[in-house]
């Protein structure tokens, strides 16, 4: 399991362009029949992928965890972006089409992942954050997600919000987790931007289709810096760092935060006029 360790402001603004995607992009995340697990040092986040494409994936214990399995001080949140699937928690099976997310409890010890067609194999990406409490393991298909549309076409931002695990959803110790989707012809996400000092970030964009891109903006407001992001890759979003994106083409994208509390509203907003 790779480790990212924190980076400060200062720091952080004297980067250059390979040093910050060495810091803050996973660029190799959903890989064939291989399991992939990032730990982020900002709230002990980490930020996984499973592509399960001819055999099933298994969540092992990981020893950097000083665990006896990989949930047992842990939640575990999964969204699938792939081709339809099944998540298997202490024998009991859950199904996943595009789009759905399965929250795993503290405690459980076995989790496996799998396909049900090798040739459009699911691929699934996860959260895992510390948990100091059992909650139920739980299914919310894409349609029970209380979409929301938001934005317009005129700033280019008009898009549909899921959310999954949050506040009066899913419910979490601290994981919160959702996905948004931008209609054709929009390409701006999180902006006005904002930053949550109270909570960490991780955005994963899928949906970038072959030839597009993604411009994902970072840093202190008044000290940007940007990382262009490709299909399946993620970002890690420092709670003091500002996330927003546009692309070269509409997209969609996971987002998941952890930390001091679950308020998907707890926003501190930044003026367009005052980035720099």
């Amino acid at each position: 399991m790779e480790q990212r360790y924190h980076n400060s402001p200062n720091e952080t603004k004297n980067m250059n362009t390979e040093q910050l995607r060495n810091n803050f992009l996973i660029d190799n995340l959903m890989q064939a029949d291989k399991l992939t697990l990032v730990y982020s040092h900002y709230d002990r986040m980490i930020i996984g992928g499973a592509v399960p494409a001819t055999t099933p994936l298994t969540l092992n214990n990981e020893a950097e965890l000083r665990a006896d399995f990989f949930l047992e001080r842990r939640e575990l949140g999964i969204i699938n972006v792939g081709g339809n699937g099944k998540v298997e928690v202490d024998g009991k099976v859950y199904e996943l089409g595009v789009k759905d997310c399965l929250y795993v409890g503290r405690g459980q010890k076995r989790v496996v992942f799998s396909s049900d067609n090798s040739q459009n194999p699911a691929v699934y990406y996860l959260l895992s954050a510390p948990a100091h409490k059992e909650y139920a393991t739980q299914l919310m298909k894409k349609e029970d997600a209380t979409p929301t549309t938001v934005g317009s076409l005129e700033t280019s931002n008009h898009r549909t919000i899921y959310k999954y695990i949050h506040k009066q959803g899913i419910e979490s110790c601290q994981l919160v987790m959702g996905l948004t989707t931008l209609n054709t012809g929009s390409v701006w996400n999180t902006m006005p931007s904002h930053t949550h000092d109270r909570r960490m970030e991780a955005y994963f964009y899928f949906d970038v289709q072959p030839g597009q891109a993604v411009v994902h903006f970072m840093g202190q407001p008044t000290e940007t810096r940007h990382i262009m992001v490709h299909n399946h890759q993620a970002l890690i979003s420092p709670p003091w760092s500002i996330h927003s994106g546009c692309g070269t083409a509409n997209y969609s994208f996971i987002w998941g935060m952890a930390g001091e509390n679950q308020d998907y509203a707890d926003m501190d907003a930044v003026k367009i006029d005052e980035l720099r």
